[in-house]
């Protein structure tokens, strides 16, 4: 079942994002008067799952989920179809219009998937607000179990101060990704500030060790479920560990301490259980653990202990416009630091590129709407982004050769476009195998 609906969300977000792409060439190919012959979600190698002809452009449906495409009459695309190329231009075709209207054409896929991003982002903030903890109720700092990030001179109980000079002032999703890019990163250690440079493989090293948040917050020995084979049957669901030993533990990684200190010795604990506190005796096991389950405890649950202040700010429609356009930029320049370190060998960021598993790996296994438009959104920022490359087959190939037309006032031959065409081919089929021979070695190897 969570398969299924992983799988469902994965192909709503693509086909979303596939369809309103290539409408953005359909609409302006119809209204400067431009055949379309076919609009195809998919791609439909030999046979279709479904067709239908309508007017003059046969609509449908293939079978292979790896894009779709528009068949824009005279235009040296995908399709190769040399034959029509041979013909004389007719007034209807791609190759007969002026070069600002196939400019414009060409770009108004990339242009929807950037629009329909930032009104992802302004529905979002309307929808949900901003739910977040202010980065100054942090004072016991961070939780840092990722390998890498001690490598980097982290530790627990550290406090974001700011990253690259840029001051962090809640705790939200963003900042695992700021430190991902960051070059320095300011932290307060024990009352004293100090700045980490990060490494410039860090995301490199990030894929060595086994898979761990890169910051979280701190959580207290919360209890979720307590497995068959735990001695520790007065231990119940819900359950809150205040103390072990003697010793008061306000977050889990202080009770792992005394745990690992501990191992295989029965030692007395504090419990808090329906908000009375409660006091047992606990067996720990050899490798240092109780036999139970963490976790189950809301970020509402722990405002009412009293770890932190929870803030949540609404947006009016007019206030969530500003809002949502700020962040679909900060997403945007995001992006544009990770493909620029993703072209950098020196930061090994290329060994994460990812194909369809890793996108189809980032959707939750429950369904939930507020997820599922935050990576739709990333999505086609990343489709608009890398349609734009400059790169033969894609749209910015032939934005890159359209641009050249106007500015020189000479078209590339034909000839000259169906090489440069299959040059891009070539080295998509490339970068496609690469990015999902990534995802299978990492399937293999198990990272």
């Amino acid at each position: 079942m969570d398969i299924f609906i992983k799988l469902s969300q994965f192909l709503l977000s693509l086909s979303l994002l596939i369809i309103l792409h290539e409408l953005g060439h359909f609409i302006p190919a119809k209204l400067f008067k431009t055949r379309v012959e076919k609009f195809y979600l998919f791609f439909d190698v030999k046979y279709s799952l479904l067709k239908k002809k309508i007017g003059e452009t046969e609509y449908g449906i293939g079978w292979l989920p790896l894009g779709g495409y528009v068949k824009i009459s005279g235009m040296i695309d995908e399709s190769m179809d040399k034959e029509q190329m041979a013909l004389p231009p007719q007034p209807w075709e791609f190759r007969s219009k002026p070069a600002y209207q196939r400019l414009i054409i060409m770009l108004g896929g990339v242009t929807v998937n950037f629009i329909l991003a930032f009104i992802i982002y302004i529905g979002m903030a309307f929808a949900y607000g901003d739910t977040y903890i202010a980065n100054s109720d942090l004072q016991d700092g961070l939780m840092i179990e990722n390998q890498a990030m001690q490598n980097a001179g982290f530790k627990t109980g550290d406090r974001i101060i700011s990253v690259d000079g840029q001051k962090i002032a809640k705790f939200d999703n963003d900042i695992s990704l700021k430190i991902i890019m960051a070059k320095n990163v300011l932290i307060e250690r024990n009352g004293t500030q100090q700045t980490i440079k990060m490494p410039i493989d860090f995301i490199d090293q990030l894929s060595k060790y086994e898979k761990a948040p890169i910051v979280e917050i701190r959580m207290p020995f919360a209890i979720s479920a307590i497995s068959d084979e735990s001695p520790n049957t007065n231990l119940q669901p819900k359950d809150i560990i205040t103390s072990l030993n003697g010793q008061k533990t306000k977050y889990f990684d202080e009770a792992k301490l005394i745990l690992d200190n501990n191992k295989g010795k029965t030692i007395p604990a504090t419990v808090l259980r329906n908000q009375k506190e409660e006091s047992i005796n606990v067996k720990v096991s050899e490798e240092g653990t109780l036999g139970v389950n963490l976790g189950g405890i809301s970020l509402e649950s722990l405002e009412k202990l009293g770890y932190y202040k929870v803030s949540k700010q609404e947006f009016s429609f007019m206030e969530s416009i500003p809002v949502g356009i700020t962040r679909g930029k900060e997403q945007l320049l995001g992006y544009g630091k990770q493909l620029k370190m993703i072209f950098s060998p020196s930061t090994g960021a290329y060994k994460q590129v990812g194909g369809f598993k890793a996108i189809f790996d980032i959707f939750p296994s429950s369904w939930d709407w507020e997820h599922f438009w935050t990576i739709t959104a990333l999505l086609s920022i990343m489709l608009g982004v890398m349609n734009l490359l400059p790169i033969p087959a894609l749209d910015g190939g032939h934005v890159m050769f359209l641009l050249y037309e106007i500015i020189s006032g000479k078209k590339p031959s034909d000839k000259f476009l169906e090489n440069a065409q299959m040059v891009g081919f070539v080295l998509l089929i490339t970068l496609l195998l690469f990015a999902n021979g990534n995802d299978i070695y990492k399937a293999i190897i198990g990272k």
